[in-house]
């Protein structure tokens, strides 16, 4: 009789690989691999991508054995989601506000109360104040004219625009004599200029002092 076949031994019996491996016989070699989805050595032993968040990035976290970006699905409408220290964050859009993890609504922004006197409705040399929703215009201390129209001016800019007898001083129309003319003098405005003189029977210089012969 023949002898028997000899009796094939299987190299994957007893499990030469780690936790986490397969063991496949190659030419009567024990091959080892790690599950799908598993890592490391398969001879020592595999393990998933992660199995807490500390395995991850910071802007990661473990979802299912995987590293993942935990924000899908996790804010609210119109809301933005940032990951800090594994955990996602929701904070509403600029110009909402609301739940962020669940509704952000619309800020409406506020109109400016309308200012009648901005911009300025009124002439030169005017200020402007409101009353209700109408700007009043009105002339300056000093200042005379029409203040809606053309604005307003001086009393006076030159002496031609005053009185024959007065003389433009400081926007002003003033009579020039005071402290001109000397002592006993008298003082007459011509075309706006002070004139100086002794009065009869007095003589003398007339811008100075006046005195008897």
């Amino acid at each position: 009789p023949q002898p028997p076949p000899p009796e094939t031994k299987d190299p994957c019996y007893p499990p030469p690989c780690g936790s986490n491996a397969i063991c496949r016989a190659e030419n009567n070699n024990a091959i080892c691999e790690c599950l799908p989805e598993y890592h490391g050595n398969p001879y020592l032993g595999c393990r998933p991508e992660c199995i807490a968040n500390s395995d991850c990035p910071r802007n990661r976290a473990c979802i299912r054995n995987k590293c993942q970006d935990p924000c899908p699905g996790t804010c609210g409408v119109n809301a933005q989601c940032t990951t800090t220290n594994h955990v996602p964050i929701c904070t509403c859009s600029d110009g909402y506000t609301g739940d962020a993890f669940r509704l952000c609504n619309f800020i409406p922004k506020e109109e400016p109360p309308k200012n009648p006197c901005s911009p300025n409705p009124c002439g030169i040399n005017t200020a402007c104040r409101t009353s209700g929703d109408n700007a009043i215009c009105e002339c300056l201390p000093g200042f005379f004219g029409n203040p809606n129209i053309g604005g307003c001016r001086p009393e006076c800019t030159v002496s031609s625009d005053c009185a024959r007898d007065k003389a433009c001083v400081n926007t002003r129309c003033v009579d020039p004599c005071p402290g001109v003319c000397g002592f006993q003098a008298i003082c007459n405005v011509i075309n706006h200029s002070p004139v100086c003189s002794c009065p009869q029977p007095l003589i003398g210089d007339p811008f100075t002092l006046c005195s008897e012969p």
